[in-house]
């Protein structure tokens, strides 16, 4: 089965969420970008709201969008989202140059790290790879731009059913993201993630509109009931 991660950015989304069968909640804030920050006083609120009703529901927030050469300033981050009380923290990582020290270091934080891969020009084997040595508990392949590409556009299946392989070899959650919808449901039924992350398709009018409750459900339903023989 495929769980669903929900993307939200209050207390109310993410009892909504929660509530229409989304399995992970995932805090972004949608106006700021594709990894847009909340407030790691907002975090803690929205986390606390969420686990008195919904307690081993597992939470994940993103630090903000900043860029992979800036090392200090995403450690200090990482602890501050760590400390507001959720599961996960999810990076972004632009392959490049920089992409090697920017997870090396955000693997060795005090802090359950899910590094997001931007994969909007593709990204690397070696990368991909390397990331699989480093012992997150798992890795997310997303894009940076929300301009209608998918992550399917960036990077073919194939390439992309070997990469998940890659990673759940080393025994991490293979998860992906980006812009994914009702169009990309056969892709993500024969890739089988572990995790599949969404924002605009959950949400009435686009990713900055509000969270739509039925299509959590729809997806939900869609995710974890694939016919086997879809998911082959």
């Amino acid at each position: 089965m495929t769980a669903l991660l929900a993307s939200v950015r209050s207390a109310q989304e993410a009892l909504d969420a929660a509530g229409a069968g989304a399995d992970l909640i995932d805090l972004k804030e949608p106006l700021d970008g594709a990894l847009g920050g909340v407030s790691p006083d907002n975090i803690w609120r929205i986390a606390r709201t969420l686990r008195s009703r919904y307690p081993v529901k597992p939470v994940s927030a993103t630090i903000g969008d900043l860029p992979s050469d800036a090392l200090d300033a995403i450690a200090a981050r990482v602890i501050e989202v760590a400390d507001a009380g959720v599961d996960f923290v999810k990076v972004g990582v632009t392959p490049g140059p920089d992409a090697r020290a920017c997870l090396a270091r955000v693997a060795g934080l005090r802090a359950v790290v899910l590094p997001v891969l931007l994969c909007d020009e593709g990204v690397e084997a070696s990368l991909v790879e390397y990331a699989a040595t480093l012992g997150f508990e798992g890795i997310v392949f997303d894009t940076a731009g929300k301009t209608g590409r998918t992550l399917f556009d960036c990077i073919d299946i194939g390439t992309l059913a070997r990469y998940l392989a890659t990673i759940r070899a080393s025994g991490a959650m293979a998860c992906i993201a980006g812009s994914l919808g009702w169009p990309q449901l056969g892709g993500i039924r024969a890739l089988a993630p572990d995790v599949a992350g969404f924002r605009t398709a959950l949400c009435e009018n686009g990713r900055t509109s509000r969270l739509d409750p039925r299509r959590v459900a729809q997806w939900a339903d869609a995710l974890h009931h694939a016919a086997p023989s879809a998911a082959a």
